[in-house]
This record gives structure tokens, C-alpha cells and sequence, in this order.
């Protein structure tokens, strides 16, 4: 299977970006005063433009749009210019380096976390933020985070990163709990995606990058059009484009050690380290409206996206791995070989009359007797090794990969959605009626690896199964002015969830003859979804609710929302919230909000089985079968040892702001005040989901069960989602921004997050997982970013983003240093609409700390960093950009 995207991209979008500029200066206009149609407008327009678009939100309200600064809750507005000055096209990446709240990081060999990457807002999981289109809800993804850093385990949120950034007006990020008016998820905050809607003209977008080390190269090709009249319009968005992967490894010590004894068929690096490769990346969005009367609207918005992701897993070493390579450790007294077990029996002790051997895992295919090949300092013996090899009835991994292995993993992606709607108003009541459906498909592959039970029989590429989730949503609002202090907004939702397990190919899950010797079923990394795990999983739910805000003075708003939601399978919520905004005096505004709110566990989340088959011990020493994965809480064999179903999360919010509007230049030049918004916030979340600790039948509880009809003895061990512990997350945000000689902007945004587990059951939540949950991101987090054009076809940019220290528990709570990365960027309009861009992220090339000498895991397992670094281990980015915009 040939998956390699060479350095041929990065070239590719260099030719087309010097293509397109010297297209583009060959047709430049002189630059006089009359013909330069790349001057900058009057200063005055400029202006107005910048407030109108930086300041009206409709998040967080369902009254007419307000203020950053009249708003009663923190919101955040990203404009497409916060985009475009970027290096990169993921939008996560994008809003991380904007967004001093919202992180995401890369995470090699994190399972499907690698395929649809979690980000946290607030330090809380992916789905304790609700994702919003123009104001609809999104779709979730179909991946469950088996695998998360701890902070995302077991969450299943939307795929923000199937959203093109060309195609955004703008993204407005509400940091305060929202579910009393938006419903479940919305306990961190809620992201509003506002798509373009413009009617004419468009632009181009060619955008390719590379890493200073030589790999990583990306290029993408975006483009965005609007079409039609004012009445009836669409706005339709592309991105396609290819990112390579990057290393940062280092040669694993036993993959070294293996070379160094003579092994050929180790690679160099055994196990690459770095991002994924992400290919055919396509993005389509299109927006539309049209006006049907004076009084009536239809409008509505689609997506269709699509990429492969590949990543790799760890190295298989092949004298060691067990249930592969290695087989059982004996006991050998000089004359002859003995279980752990027998050598009890027969009173010969290690180190004293006897000396315990690994040996090599040898399969005899007629089910016979094998010989003992046992390995001494990373060497099996050669002579009992030809013995396997030259018997046409033994089989050894030796014999397939001599070397080892990295199994490469990865999934296709596909993402669409729909949504139609039609509002209109009838004297001052306004209604909104709109359904929407999303689906969201992982289909998983997996190469380079093995059934072992399948012996010399078994495939190396397989199909492990497919992951699907579906949501269909209907909504009906109804707004109302009582006045021009009272404002009521009431409506209906209702939402059907589905998730479907699709079972893989059948080697990726079968058992095989070699099973009962020892070899391990499934394919090896990430076995496939078999019968016990395929399924389809649907859940309802309909909500009502009430929204309010009343002025009971010109400077003082009050606001109250209240929401009754019902779920099928574990019944109904309700939650309100309380907001006010005081203005004090001209300069001077107070908000603060107290709020309740919940999320609702998923379909797959109540449901997915992720069964692993293994080979475990019994007393005797006998190898014997073992399913171990993670269960449905409400399955039989669950409820037996204490699982029950799941409840919503529930969590309390409390708010707090001072809003400054400081005029620093003399009244009447136009120019923007200095802003200055201080929230803190206050996040308690009780019922919180964790996975339980390994659970085991006891023989009387296997044969009640399958005296009712269950397949039991499939679940030895397993482990089932349960509303396990609490938190608190508290911190401040800070956000500044002034103008910088009339024309430029300094922009200033810090937060401050810390999480603590107030409550948890030790049996269940483990000191690494505490130590993810309060520590594994940073603390503080901040940028200060400076726009400045320097001529009227020349401007720059600068921004520094710092990251705090934090923990990881995987490299003995090595606590990673601070950081400061500093990206440069420069832009020239040369005519014709036509702008080339050049820009440098992470200029200084910082690096995380590498892992302390001595510490595990560091060169041993191929890494010299931590594992979940929030702003990734690739260093320096350069990158370049030609933008092309039309009018017609």
C-alpha cells in the first residue's frame, strides 16, 4: 500500500504562487494618485468599517445584535482578516493562535484522536463547547476519543476542521455557559462560525508552506464567490490541499541496540514521531438566501468535506513484543526448560538454581509440540531459530518482519450537512423555522501489521470498520418586542442523534489457528469491530424555551433565559441563567451571569463497544483468551459489578466582568477608543464522565448471564463510561485593544485556567488522569499581535503567542517550561486586487524541552518531547501566500 506525499506539494504551491503574482504585476496599473486602485480609502471609512465589523455579535443574545461591550457575557470575534494573516489553512490551528482560551495540539499515536483532533476550550472536554453555523447547531463527529491526553477521554464533539477558513466572515466565541439557551454542550462556551454572504466578487487563495527541518511541506487552494442579486444570492467556499508529515523522532535504545547486535532490518528512525500526513484534504461550503416577499426569507447553508489522515503507532520490537515476537518467559535449570509455574513445583528458584529466559513466541500450524528458541541480549539463538525456520510446520514473526514492525494507522474522513430554513416577521413578532441534517463517517484503516493469529496467513493491511454518526435537528423560534426596554424570545427544538458501528473486514477481528499458542487476534494496533461491537444507536430529544432581556434603565440590561429539555433514555433537565450589563459611565461597564447547564451523554457514548481481543494467563499459567475494551454502562455484564446509566453532566457557571472604553486620542478624528475587557470565570461540573477501572466476571455471574441468552465468556475484563467526578475551573480572561498611529491595531489577550478534581472515586479516575486533568495543559496562556500597514500597499504584522509550563505524567511529571513564539508576517498589494504575502511562525525555532535524561519513556520510545505539547514540536514554519480579489 504506497501512501507518501513527497516535498512535491510544497513546489507545487510556489509555482502557482509565482505564477499567479508575476500574472498579476504584468497587468499593474502606474501607481498614480488617480489610477492606483490599491490605495487605501479615507481614513474616516476605514474606521467605520473596523467598528461595524469588530464589534455587533448575535451570539449569546436572541434580541437584536449588540455590542462586544453592551453584551452581559465575554465574547470573542475572530475576523476572516485574523485568518488570512496565518500561516496554515486548519481553522483549529488558526483560532488557537488568536484565542488565548481555545487549544488544540497535535496527537501522534493517539488512536482516532490523530484522525479528528480534540480541542478544549477552557481547559474543559470537546464536547463541553457547543459548535454553532450562522447560528445552527453542528453535527457531532463520529469519533470517540478512546485516546485523548486525559482532558478529552471519552468526549465526542463536532469536526471543526472540516470548516475551510476562506468560507468564515467571522467566528464569534462566547465564553460563558450557554445551555439554558442553546442546550446541551454548551457548558465551556459556544463557537458561532458566521459564514460570507456576500453576493459578487470573490477572491483566490494559493497558501504553500514547509518546516525548517525540510519536511512537513503543505499547500492549499482556496477560493470563495458570491453569485446572485441582494434578493436571492449564494456564497460558495472551496479548500483543497495536501500536508506532509513531519519527524521529530529519535532512534528508539532497542531499536538501536538491534542494529548494533547485527539486525539489517531495523529502519532508522524505527518509529517516526510527528504530525500525521493529511492528503486530498477537499472543503466545500455554500451559504444562500433568498427573499420570497417583503415579509418572508428562505436561507439556509451545506458542506461537504473529505481527507485521509495517516499516522503511525509504536514500534514492534521483534524479540520482545509480546504475543508476537516473544513468547512465554521460562524458567531453565541447565538441562531443561519449565514454566514459572512447573519450576514452582519443582523448587528451582531464579538466581539460585535456575535463571528465567525470554524466549521467542514459535507456532506449530499443525498444533503440535515447538522448540524453545530462547533470546539472550536481544538475540535469538541461531541455532534453534534455523530449526523453526527450516520446519515447514513452525512459523515465526522473525520469518515475516525480521525487523520489527510500526504499523501505520490512520481513516478516510467524510463530513456533509444540510440546512434549510424560512423566517419572516408579521408586524413586530419575527419567527424562524429550520431543520438540518449532518453525517460524519470515519472509515479506519490500518497497515503494516499483523493478525498474529493468523500466522504466515495473515493479511498486513485491513479495514478495522467504520464509525458513522448522524444528527437530524428541528427548530422553531418566535422573537417579540413588548416594548423598547422588554424583549421575549421563546421556541422548539427538536433532535434525533444516531451512531453506527460498521464491523471491519473479518481478519481484523478474527481468532485464529495460532490463538491457542499464544499469538495475539485482531490486527495488532487497533483490531477491528466485530460482531459484538457493530450496532446502531438512535436517541431523541425535544426541548422548549424561553429567553428574555429588559432595559429597566438606557445603561443597565438584564437578561434571563430558562430551558426544559427531555432525553429519551434518561429523562428531563432544566437549566436557567441570569446575565446583566451596567453601564457605569461613558468609560466604565460591569456584566456578570450565573448560569446552570448539562450535557447529555451521545448515542455512542451510551452504546460503542471498543472490544480488543487479548491472550491472558490463568492460574495454571495457560494462555486463555481475553476480550478486554470498553462496554455499554447498561449492558448485563456491566450492571453486575456496579454500572448503571449514564446521567447528564451537570455544571454551575458564575461570570464576572469590567468593561474600559478609554478614548486616547482627542474627540472627533474617528479613531478607536482603547478597549480593555477583565472577565474571571468560575466552572463547577459534577457527574462528570470517566471511564470505570478493569472489571472481571466471576464464573457464577458468566453462567447467569448465559443462562439468559449473553455471549459472556467474550467479556473477561472490560471497563464502561460512568459519571464518576467533579470539578472546578476558575481563571480570568483579559483582552486589550488600542490603535497604534491612527491606522495600525495592538491587539492583547491573556487567560488564566486552572482545573481541580474536587471529588472523584480512586477506583475508578488514577493519579495520571487527575494530573491530565489539572495540569496537562498550560495555565496562562496569551497574545500580542500588532497590524501595521506602512505605506498604502505595504503592511506587517507581528505576534507573540506564550504558552505556560505544563505537566506530563508519562515522563515522570516532568513539568515543560514556558514559551514564547514570535511569528512575522509581511504583505504587498501589487495591483489589480492582487496581494503576496511571506510570513515565518515561530521565528526563533522553539522547541519543547526534551525529556530528562534518565527518564522513561524518552529515547525509548522514539520521542525526545513530551507527548501532548500545546503548540506542537515542528518548529519554525515558513510560508507564502498570493490572495487574488474580484469584483464583476
Amino acid at each position: 500500500m504506497e501512501r507518501k506525499f513527497h516535498f512535491k506539494s510544497f513546489i507545487f504551491g510556489v509555482v502557482a504562487l509565482l505564477a499567479m503574482s508575476g500574472s498579476a504585476i504584468s497587468q499593474e496599473a502606474p501607481r498614480t494618485e488617480s489610477a492606483d486602485t490599491t490605495a487605501l480609502p479615507p481614513l474616516t471609512d476605514i474606521l467605520e468599517e473596523v467598528v461595524v465589523l469588530e464589534e455587533l455579535v448575535v451570539i449569546g443574545t436572541r434580541a437584536q445584535p449588540r455590542s462586544v461591550t453592551e453584551s452581559a457575557v465575554p465574547i470573542d470575534v475572530v475576523t476572516s482578516e485574523d485568518f488570512v494573516k496565518q500561516g496554515g489553512s486548519d481553522v483549529q490551528d488558526l483560532l488557537r493562535n488568536v484565542v488565548p482560551s481555545y487549544n488544540v495540539n497535535l496527537q501522534p499515536i493517539s488512536d482516532a484522536a490523530t484522525i479528528v483532533r480534540p480541542p478544549n476550550l477552557r481547559g474543559l472536554a470537546p464536547d463541553h463547547a457547543l459548535v454553532l453555523v450562522n447560528g445552527k447547531r453542528r453535527h457531532r463527529a463520529s469519533v470517540i476519543y478512546w485516546l485523548g491526553n486525559g482532558l478529552s477521554d471519552a468526549a465526542q464533539g463536532p469536526d471543526i476542521s472540516a470548516i475551510p477558513s476562506i468560507a468564515l466572515k467571522r467566528v464569534e466565541v462566547l465564553r460563558d455557559g450557554a445551555s439554558a439557551q442553546y442546550g446541551s454542550d454548551a457548558i465551556a462556551g459556544v463557537l458561532n462560525f458566521e459564514l460570507k454572504d456576500n453576493y459578487e466578487g470573490g477572491s483566490i487563495e494559493v497558501k504553500p508552506g514547509i518546516f525548517r527541518h525540510g519536511d512537513g511541506g503543505t499547500y492549499a487552494l482556496a477560493g470563495n464567490i458570491g453569485l446572485g442579486t441582494p434578493d436571492t444570492w449564494v456564497n460558495l467556499s472551496v479548500e483543497y490541499g495536501n500536508t506532509d508529515e513531519t519527524d521529530r523522532s529519535v532512534q528508539r535504545d532497542d531499536a538501536a541496540s538491534l542494529i548494533g547486535r547485527g539486525n539489517t532490518h531495523v529502519a532508522n528512525p524505527a518509529q517516526p514521531w510527528g504530525q500525521p500526513f493529511v492528503r486530498d484534504d477537499l472543503k466545500i461550503f455554500a451559504n444562500y438566501g433568498a427573499t420570497i416577499n417583503e415579509n418572508i426569507e428562505f436561507y439556509g447553508h451545506g458542506n461537504y468535506a473529505s481527507k485521509e489522515v495517516e499516522g503511525g503507532f509504536y514500534f514492534r520490537n521483534p524479540n520482545t513484543r509480546g504475543a508476537v515476537y516473544q513468547g512465554p518467559v521460562l524458567m531453565w535449570d541447565g538441562t531443561d526448560y519449565y514454566t514459572q509455574a512447573e519450576a514452582e513445583k519443582l523448587g528451582i528458584v531464579h538466581g539460585v538454581n535456575g535463571t528465567l529466559t525470554a524466549t521467542l513466541l514459535v507456532g506449530n500450524m499443525s498444533g503440535g509440540d515447538v522448540p524453545v528458541v530462547p533470546i539472550t541480549c536481544s538475540v535469538p539463538d541461531p541455532v534453534a531459530l534455523r530449526q523453526v525456520f527450516d520446519d515447514p510446520n513452525l512459523f515465526t514473526f522473525q520469518e515475516l518482519f525480521p525487523g520489527g514492525f510500526t504499523p501505520r494507522f490512520g481513516g478516510n474522513t467524510e463530513d456533509r450537512a444540510f440546512l434549510a430554513g424560512i423566517k419572516g416577521t408579521r408586524s413586530l413578532l419575527t419567527w424562524d423555522l429550520s431543520a438540518s441534517y449532518g453525517r460524519h463517517h470515519s472509515d479506519f484503516f490500518i497497515f503494516n501489521t499483523v493478525n498474529a493469529s493468523l500466522g504466515p496467513n495473515t493479511p498486513t493491511e485491513f479495514n478495522p470498520g467504520d464509525y458513522i454518526q448522524t444528527d437530524t435537528n428541528f427548530n422553531f423560534d418566535i422573537t417579540y418586542p413588548f416594548s423598547e426596554q422588554f424583549f421575549f424570545a421563546t421556541g422548539l427544538e427538536y433532535r434525533v442523534e444516531n451512531f453506527e458501528v460498521v464491523a471491519g473486514q473479518r481478519e481484523s477481528f478474527e481468532i485464529g489457528p495460532l490463538a491457542s499458542q499464544g499469538f495475539s487476534s485482531g490486527s495488532n494496533g487497533f483490531p477491528g469491530f466485530g460482531d459484538i461491537a457493530a450496532g446502531s444507536w438512535s436517541r431523541s430529544n425535544w426541548a422548549v424555551y424561553g429567553d428574555a432581556e429588559f432595559n429597566p434603565q438606557e445603561n443597565w440590561l438584564l437578561g434571563a433565559a430558562l430551558r426544559f429539555e427531555n432525553f429519551e433514555g434518561f429523562g428531563a433537565t432544566t437549566n436557567f441563567k441570569l446575565a446583566t450589563n451596567f453601564k457605569v459611565n461613558e468609560n466604565v461597564n460591569v456584566r456578570g451571569s450565573f448560569s446552570t447547564g448539562f450535557r447529555a451523554p451521545s448515542p455512542g457514548q451510551q452504546n460503542a463497544f471498543n472490544v480488543t481481543t487479548e491472550f491472558g494467563e490463568d492460574d495454571a499459567g495457560n494462555f486463555i483468551l481475553v476480550n478486554r475494551g470498553t462496554i455499554p454502562s447498561t449492558h448485563p455484564a456491566a450492571a453486575l459489578v456496579g454500572g448503571e446509566g449514564l446521567k447528564p453532566e451537570k455544571s454551575i457557571n458564575i461570570s464576572t466582568g469590567l468593561i474600559l472604553t478609554l478614548p486616547i486620542y482627542p474627540a472627533g478624528t474617528g479613531i478607536p477608543p482603547l478597549n480593555i475587557t477583565l472577565d474571571y470565570f468560575n466552572i463547577g461540573v459534577k457527574d462528570r464522565m470517566a471511564t470505570s477501572s478493569d472489571k472481571a466476571l466471576t464464573p457464577q455471574q458468566t453462567e447467569q448471564l448465559e443462562a439468559t441468552g449473553i455471549n459472556a465468556r467474550n467479556l473477561q475484563e472490560f471497563r464502561f463510561f460512568t459519571n464518576n467526578f467533579e470539578t472546578k475551573t476558575q481563571g480570568i480572561d483579559l483582552v486589550l485593544t488600542t490603535p497604534v498611529r491612527c491606522t495600525g491595531t495592538l491587539s492583547l489577550a491573556y487567560n488564566y485556567t486552572s482545573t481541580e478534581v474536587t471529588k472523584y472515586d480512586s477506583q475508578v479516575l488514577n493519579e495520571q488522569r487527575i494530573t491530565l486533568l489539572e495540569k496537562g495543559l498550560p495555565r496562562h496562556r496569551g497574545n500580542l499581535t500588532l497590524t501595521q500597514p506602512l505605506t498604502d500597499y505595504w503592511s506587517a504584522l507581528g505576534r507573540v503567542n506564550y504558552y505556560g509550563s505544563w505537566d506530563e505524567w508519562s515522563v515522570g511529571h516532568q513539568v515543560f517550561g514556558r514559551a514564547f513564539l514570535i511569528d512575522l508576517e509581511s504583505s504587498l498589494s501589487i495591483g489589480d486586487g492582487t496581494t503576496i504575502t511571506a510570513g515565518i511562525q515561530n521565528i526563533l525555532n522553539v522547541e519543547p524541552d526534551n525529556i530528562e535524561e534518565g527518564v522513561n519513556p524518552g529515547p525509548i520510545v522514539g520521542r525526545p518531547f513530551g507527548e501532548y505539547s500545546p503548540y506542537g514540536f515542528g518548529g519554525t514554519f515558513l510560508y507564502a501566500k498570493a490572495n487574488y480579489d474580484f469584483k464583476f
